[in-house]
């Protein structure tokens, strides 16, 4: 459980590090919308490559559909819920924050937070090593995130104090959602672990669709769709170099003696 939390932390970091970069630099929305846009695509090539996938070889199809299909409408109704209360513009870089409710926003970004760090839990069940590609594909999602919020918060008046403090907050709550996912199931309930897996990649998917990319396309245009491609390119790199280390068959060690 302890090393769950501890890789939730290493990938939630970069919510803190986004902050203290929003706090101390004037970024222009242009570039933070690129920067969106490229996690989102490093994000969606690991959750389809590493999350997906996983879950497919664990289980059936209609137990990864039903699970990818869950996440979704599970996120899509708490963030329905949330838009109500006021944290619609929650990751908005134009300061649309100062309308919405302080609560409101804090439980929207630890909504958008939970379900990579339950599905860093879930990895680690069955003692494996978490994919390196995943949690590094987290910690870019998670940066620009952290500038656009950071950026709106910013301008809605909220204190630097204040915008370190949500994310440290928020960084704990992923750490906890890791231990509880780690926690709760075992490796004898493999269709139950696909299902998880699956369920955090159609909730990445539905918050990627409802909130990163559109925010990242309304400032940055139509180049949003090139750095997507390049940041999924990347992803899919990165996991598919890890995929055929951890396949590669040992090859026989021949010496000069079976030579001669």
């Amino acid at each position: 459980m302890v090393e769950a939390a501890l890789w939730s932390l290493v990938a939630s970091s970069s919510l803190v590090i986004g902050g203290l970069i929003a706090i101390r630099f004037d970024l222009s929305l242009r570039t933070i919308g690129l920067v969106m846009g490229f996690g989102a695509g490093v994000l969606i090539a690991v959750l389809s490559v590493d999350l997906a996938v996983d879950a497919f070889e664990r289980s059936s199809n209609f137990v990864v559909a039903a699970g990818l299909l869950a996440g979704g409408v599970i996120f899509y109704a708490g963030d329905r819920l949330l838009d109500r209360m006021g944290a619609g513009e929650r990751k908005s870089m134009g300061g649309a924050q100062e309308e919405g409710s302080p609560l409101a926003i804090v439980l929207g970004i630890v909504l958008d937070g939970i379900p990579e760090s339950a599905a860093i839990g879930v990895a680690l069940i069955e003692g494996d090593k978490i994919g390196i590609a995943f949690v590094v594909a987290v910690f870019l999602s998670n940066l620009p995130e952290s500038l656009s919020a950071s950026s709106g918060l910013r301008k809605a008046g909220r204190s630097s104090g204040w915008i370190i403090r949500l994310w440290l907050l928020v960084s704990v709550v992923c750490a906890l959602a890791a231990m509880l996912a780690f926690g709760l199931l075992d490796e004898t309930h493999q269709n139950l672990i696909a299902f998880c897996l699956a369920f955090a990649a159609g909730a990445i998917l539905a918050m990627l669709a409802s909130t990163m990319m559109p925010e990242a396309f309304e400032h940055a245009g139509r180049a949003v769709a090139l750095v997507t491609v390049v940041g999924f390119s990347l992803g899919f790199a990165i996991t598919e170099r890890e995929a055929s280390s951890e396949s590669a068959p040992e090859q026989p060690v021949v010496s000069a003696r079976d030579v001669s």
